[in-house]
């Protein structure tokens, strides 16, 4: 049996493919409709005041989009977003 070949990616290379794969708008993610239309109405009113969004919370399984939602939705407010998890979190060094 041959082993897997396993190459180190450069980070600026799994970024370029994580840019390029996932979606860049609520019409290209597929998918939980009436969650894109309550973000939609959420990030409208936002922009419509002037004002950022108070808070969004997305929970869920791995693999659901929770990410590719967060990414889309810093892109329609026109803001950077910086991405962690919870397991990140809970430990805090001291």
């Amino acid at each position: 049996m041959s082993s897997p070949v396993i190459t180190h990616k450069q980070p600026n290379e799994d970024r370029y493919l994580d840019l390029k794969l996932r979606p860049i708008s609520f019409e290209e993610y597929i998918g939980q409709r009436k969650i894109k239309d309550n973000l939609n109405i959420l990030i409208g009113a936002a922009k419509k005041r002037n004002e950022p969004i108070e808070h969004v919370l997305l929970y869920g399984g791995s693999g659901l989009g929770k990410t590719t939602l967060a990414h889309i939705i810093a892109k329609e407010m026109g803001v950077n977003i910086r991405i962690t998890s919870g397991p990140a979190i809970e430990k805090w060094a001291i």
